[in-house]
């Protein structure tokens, strides 16, 4: 690596002078938290998204498990989770105490299908209540399919949209946006720093219902309610003149801390207004890619693509035929790093992880195993040029003496 070449990690925030300035402006307020700096970004969200009802939170984690809290499944119920995916998405479910049954992925595109969603069900063991679609990369699930599989099971719909933040897609049903509440009960949403917009740490879950929304809000805050109209101690809660008691208010469920602070929901709003040139920005570099690596094929391809979407990209992932190349990952990843450029592996198929392994008894499911074995994610950011782009695609090449 030359002094003026930069590294290239998997993906990284980009923060502005605006943004800068508007975390400063609230650190200058009276209200760090709980304040009028998350009702906005909650209002522009849902606006972004066309949903109806946004919910702001710590984390997408926490956006995942507030979802299902907020459905409150039967005790003996199970969750159907794609075995591709971040620990989160399956933790969510065990954390509110409930099971999970792994789904296989298709093994071009990592995205749950309705021939896998199939198997799943018909494994699963006790009644299902919810499936959790992951829209993996950025690409949308077969959205349309799975609703039309699960509905009249009485089956929720969660989506992990953690990597889908602006993706746009047609289908069946016609056209929709990710989160807009057209296609699942509960959209849950990621602002980690490598995530298409930034908190620091942050998490949006997004619904049609307001009966949800309210829920949410509440669990979200340790399970208090301070909206006087839904009180129920109504001699303890009100004056004699039916006036609300100004320091009352009544804990009616038992929720948690996972409140997002008006600090990160500031950096959201701004980093929010520039979704659209972010989107682009990464489109554009994804192309790049694709160009570039066309002629590197069929050893090294990208992952395949949905027809009917345009994605919000989050990753740009290969899928690379080690053994053909002669060559084992990790050997090309530290290669790429002595270049300069970072990659990562998402993910290890959570069947295979201890923790899932000891639990589940599922069969194996080839589809997440064989995507897992090639794939790679390459350098994908705003701010990243074309150039850079040029730089990873040979050194990959290099590196796999192609």
């Amino acid at each position: 690596m030359t002094h003026s070449a930069r590294f290239l990690p998997y993906g990284r925030q980009t923060v502005e002078a605006e943004d800068v300035a508007a975390v400063v402006e609230v650190l200058e307020s009276d209200h760090l938290t709980t304040g009028p700096a998350v009702a906005r970004f909650e209002r522009a969200f849902a606006e972004a998204v066309g949903a109806p009802y946004a919910v702001a939170c710590s984390s997408g984690t926490a956006a995942l498990h507030l979802a299902l809290l907020a459905l409150d499944p039967p005790e003996d119920a199970v969750c159907i989770v794609p075995a591709l995916t971040f620990a989160a998405t399956a933790n969510a479910v065990r954390l509110c105490g409930r099971r999970v049954v792994f789904a296989d992925v298709d093994p071009e595109t990592a995205l749950l299908g309705p021939a896998q969603l199939e198997a799943a069900l018909a494994r699963a063991r006790g009644p299902v209540a919810a499936v959790l679609p992951v829209h993996y990369a950025g690409q949308p699930a077969p959205m349309a399919e799975i609703a039309e599989m699960v509905r009249d099971r009485g089956i929720r719909i969660v989506e992990d949209a953690c990597h889908a933040l602006g993706t746009r897609f047609r289908d069946r049903l016609g056209a929709a946006t990710v989160g807009d509440g057209s296609r699942a009960d509960l959209s849950c949403f990621s602002f980690h720093p490598v995530k298409t917009i930034a908190c620091g740490e942050g998490g949006m879950v997004t619904t049609a219902d307001p009966l949800l929304a309210e829920r949410l809000r509440r669990l979200r805050s340790h399970g208090i309610e301070r909206d006087p109209a839904r009180f129920a101690e109504r001699a303890a809660a009100f004056d004699a003149q039916g006036e609300p008691n100004p320091w009352y208010y009544e804990l009616r469920e038992l929720g948690l801390n996972y409140r997002l602070s008006d600090i990160h929901a500031a950096l959201g709003a701004s980093q929010l207004r520039k979704l659209d040139a972010f989107l682009a920005a990464r489109r554009r570099l994804v192309a790049t890619y694709d160009r570039l690596l066309a002629p590197l094929a069929p050893e090294i391809r990208p992952l395949g693509r949905v027809a009917g979407a345009e994605p919000g990209w989050h990753l740009y992932v290969v899928r690379i035929d080690f053994p053909a190349l002669g060559i084992d990952r990790a050997t090309v990843m530290r290669r790429l790093r002595e270049r300069g450029i970072g990659s990562q592996v998402h993910y290890i198929p959570l069947h295979l992880q201890p923790l899932y392994r000891s639990r589940n008894p599922d069969p194996r499911l080839p589809g997440a195993e064989r995507f897992y074995a090639r794939c790679l994610s390459l350098p994908l950011f705003v701010g990243m040029t074309e150039q850079e782009v040029e730089r990873v695609v040979e050194a990959l090449r290099e590196v796999c003496g192609l």
